[in-house]
């Protein structure tokens, strides 16, 4: 059975709830806009952010049931589907660790069919003082990076029925601002800005083109 692309036109916060688990193989892609959304990880509680800043900014705020930092969500800032497949699935993979190496196959061949050389992280989760709070700063089985420097990015819902991988490709990647965000003394907001300038980067390719070249990458 091929994975058949599916658009979605829901808000973030409908979309991290859709249920998945007797979706069978599933291919969904969220229709983002304009309006940014910092989506928090799983365990991150609101605290970890300045919501006042982000009121201000005119961005929300909502939490998806997958692990991770928290990931600023729009149209500009990344290109963004999520794949579902049932425990019964030959790409079903016990191994929490290696069940992204498929995925982040596909994505590495659809991206070098672009023109964008990236490698592949296989070894175990990489984080620095800033990864529980903001996801591009960590490094997972799976994700891909460009000249060292992370650009796609994973995480999964998992049960006993299925799986739910939720991939973001990065169109751009602004570390200060990401700093901007937390709720940090000035120090250690300086602190962050600069470390987290360098972390992550963006692709200038039209999320019709990257979509078109994974999903030709996704086994049938």
């Amino acid at each position: 059975m091929s994975f058949e692309p599916r658009e979605i036109h829901e808000d973030p916060a409908t979309f991290h709830a859709r249920p998945f688990h007797d979706a069978g193989r599933a291919l969904w892609v969220p229709v983002l806009t304009s309006t940014p959304t910092l989506v928090l990880g799983n365990h991150q509680p609101d605290s970890d952010v300045d919501t006042d800043k982000l009121r201000s900014e005119g961005i929300e705020l909502t939490t998806r049931r997958s692990g991770g930092g928290a990931v600023l969500v729009s149209a500009g800032d990344v290109i963004w589907f999520d794949v579902v497949i049932p425990a019964s699935d030959p790409l079903w993979d016990p191994d929490v660790g290696r069940s992204f190496d498929w995925l982040g196959h596909a994505c590495q061949r659809a991206l070098s069919n672009l023109g964008v050389a990236t490698d592949l992280h296989s070894g175990r989760l990489v984080q620095n003082e800033w990864s529980r709070k903001i996801c591009f700063s960590s490094l997972g089985p799976g994700e891909l990076t460009r000249d060292g420097r992370k650009l796609v990015g994973m995480s999964q819902r998992r049960t006993r029925d299925a799986a739910r991988i939720q991939v973001a490709i990065l169109r751009r990647w602004d570390g200060p601002r990401h700093a901007a965000f937390l709720r940090l003394d000035a120090d250690d907001r300086a602190r962050a800005a600069l470390d987290l300038d360098d972390v992550a980067v963006g692709i200038p390719h039209s999320p019709t083109d990257v979509l078109r070249a994974i999903f030709a990458e996704l086994p049938s």
